[in-house]
């Protein structure tokens, strides 16, 4: 099969990511967050930037905050700031420039040769989802989604929306939930907690929530398991491989499969459905995932 054919396909546990560097190092980001590498545009102040942002600019019409990558990662400027690029992404339905100081190409790698930073990492892996290993190098994967949010807490999930909704009925429905990002299993337990969902069980990575439901029994399924939600980025195992084989599993598939991810846009949704998955919603709209599950649980 050509490489062409691959990046057509969904849920190939694959992906490509554009390499870029900051100060001494490597980081990656994958390619379905960003929309656009340009050169960098005037940039106008906007009183009372958080420290990473310095200030926005305009792009065909839109108005788009610009985030000094070094600054967040806590490295000394560009020395050839001639190079410096703007990475233009858009994650959790807003639009960023991320400012590096170069950018080398694409890699296309599988979510095998990604592993999770341990706890003992500090530095700038502290903001790191994953560590690339490739033949000749190493690169990061930054949690580009916790930049945003730090910066804008607004674009996060919150317990407090859920709580909008009013009294809710508690739910004895059980739930099984990949995401990579501790701070988001978190949430998320926070936030369907407070909505009434309390049977979570938790994974880390698409791989470990596989290896869990592979292992039960159809009878077993019947009693652990009434609905699944994934995100799409995890190392060893993306959302969409997993969605895939639940929906090819003989005993799986009758399982509902929510896709909740900041990769969800207009441009992708049909990656989400030609895996199978019964929904996708974008982080971080929480209360539309909420108002989901009411409905998948109960049919």
């Amino acid at each position: 099969m050509n490489q062409q054919g691959i990046l057509l396909e969904s849920g190939t546990n694959e992906l490509e990511i554009v390499m870029f560097q900051v100060g001494n190092s490597t980081f990656g980001i994958n390619v379905l967050k960003v929309r656009e590498i340009i050169n960098p545009l005037p940039i106008t102040d906007t009183p009372n930037n958080h420290e990473h942002v310095e200030g926005v600019i305009r792009l065909r019409q839109e108005v788009i905050p610009v985030v000094d990558l070094a600054k967040v990662l806590n490295i000394p400027k560009s020395e050839q700031p001639e190079q410096d690029k703007f990475i233009i992404s858009e994650l959790n339905k807003m639009k960023v420039a991320f400012h590096v100081h170069s950018v080398s190409r694409i890699h296309r790698i599988s979510w095998e040769q990604i592993e999770k930073p341990s706890d003992l990492s500090q530095g700038n892996l502290g903001h790191t989802i994953g560590i690339v290993k490739m033949d000749d190098m190493m690169a990061l994967l930054l949690d580009y989604e916790k930049i945003v949010v730090d910066i804008n807490p607004d674009s996060g999930l919150s317990v407090e929306k859920v709580r909008a909704l009013g009294n809710r009925k508690r739910s004895t429905k059980r739930m099984i939930i990949a995401e990579d990002s501790t701070i988001l299993r978190k949430l998320l337990q926070d936030t369907l907690t407070e909505a009434g969902y309390e049977n979570l069980q938790f994974f880390e990575n698409g791989k470990s929530a596989w290896e869990y439901l592979s292992s039960l029994t159809k009878e077993e399924i019947q009693s652990k398991v009434d609905l699944v939600i994934t995100d799409i980025e995890m190392p060893l195992m993306d959302g969409h491989h997993l969605t895939l084989k639940i929906k090819e599993s003989e005993h799986l598939s009758h399982i509902p499969v929510v896709i909740f991810s900041s990769l969800i846009t207009t441009d992708l949704y049909h990656k989400g459905e030609k895996v199978g998955a019964d929904d996708q919603i974008s982080k971080p709209e929480i209360v539309q995932l909420v108002e989901r599950l009411d409905e998948l649980v109960e049919r």
